[in-house]
């Protein structure tokens, strides 16, 4: 009897679905796997305030305190006892961190009532992708950059979890700037990104020699072909006025507006990959004057669509980047032009502007 009870366990805990059994008393007599994680339970049965994490544990009997009363998970059983077992209800259950809401059937099962949630697992996928957008946007780089070059960025990804990843610090009082875009959408483009932050050289002064470390280690993934990684690095020399810049198969260049118009910046290199595992990547100097405007983006903002198939284009960002005084005047009117063009993205957005002094 024990060993049909533990299988029994053991194929409750292995189903996505949560579940819960409560008996005649308003006892929890067993949670399964799914609960627990959805509800971030530290016991598998006792009381309603062990399961749920309701929060109320200033009285000795769950159910006699304050909060009890308003108990939805309660109160759905109370519900099934009088109406002969069963009972169906949306529930949204208050935590001490955050809310969880879902649905619940109860029904009877002999001298218990069993509880299913049918859409718990989603919420809790729903839960940890929202864990995972905060973890991204963490990051992203710091508002503006105190002490070195001003800069502006925007940065929209067209899922929960972005592709893209814009970065800006400081080497031996130099201003850094990096932007990179991962193949493909979603939970495995934000891995990827993650990726290239986490091996993405930040000592390094040389763009190139970044580009190179990060292209060692991604060889070491052992990821086929269609996994890759585009890039562009710039090192800012305020005392040389000169901007050292590295490119790693984006094809979107980098952009200096300067007295006499816009200058593109474009470097012929393949993409962080397994293609060419050996490539030797190299950086290239370029002057720029005060009050330059140098601006990297993605090609997500220059192959935005609209409703009838016509890309952003970049012209239109060249348009746009003549017409700003600085970096967070180009930015801001980038991103309301690029929203009033396309409505909706179906890629990652992003940009970064800095003002050169």
């Amino acid at each position: 009897m024990r060993a049909m009870s533990r299988f029994y366990r053991s194929v409750l805990d292995h189903v996505p679905t949560a579940a819960i059994v409560v008996d005649k008393n308003f006892k929890v007599r067993y949670t399964n796997r799914a609960f627990r994680a959805y509800f971030r339970a530290q016991k598998e049965k006792g009381e309603f305030r062990d399961v749920i994490s309701c929060g109320e544990h200033t009285v000795k009997k769950c159910g006699d305190g304050v909060k009890c009363g308003f108990c939805p998970m309660r109160s759905v059983f109370l519900d099934a006892a009088e109406n002969g077992g069963n009972a169906f209800r949306k529930l949204v259950l208050r935590g001490d961190k955050d809310d969880c809401a879902f649905r619940i059937k109860v029904q009877p099962m002999g001298k218990y009532y069993l509880g299913i949630m049918d859409n718990a697992y989603e919420t809790e996928i729903a839960r940890e992708m929202y864990s995972a957008q905060d973890i991204q946007q963490r990051l992203l780089p710091p508002a503006n950059n105190r002490g070195g070059t001003p800069y502006s960025f925007m940065y929209i990804p067209c899922r929960e979890i972005g592709g893209d990843l814009p970065d800006v610090y400081e080497v031996n009082g130099e201003t850094m700037g990096l932007i990179a875009d991962v193949s493909g959408k979603g939970i495995s483009a934000g891995m990827l990104s993650a990726f290239v932050k986490a091996g993405w050289d930040r000592s390094e002064p040389s763009p190139a020699r970044a580009v190179i470390g990060l292209n060692s280690k991604f060889q070491e993934l052992n990821l086929d072909e269609r996994s890759y990684v585009t890039a562009a690095a710039v090192r800012i020399d305020k005392s040389r006025r000169e901007i050292c810049y590295s490119v790693a198969g984006h094809n979107a260049p980098l952009l200096l507006k300067g007295e006499e118009g816009i200058d593109e910046i474009v470097m012929n290199s393949p993409p962080v990959s397994t293609w060419i595992p050996d490539f030797r990547y190299e950086d290239r100097v370029i002057p720029y004057g005060k009050g330059n405007i140098l601006v990297m983006l993605t090609d997500g903002v220059t192959e935005s669509k609209n409703a009838k198939g016509e890309q952003f284009s970049l012209e239109r960002v060249e348009g746009i980047l003549e017409k700003s005084d600085n970096a967070e005047h180009f930015i801001e009117r980038l991103k309301a032009v690029l929203k009033e063009f396309c409505g909706t993205f179906t890629d990652d957005i992003t940009a970064v502007a800095f003002d050169l002094q």
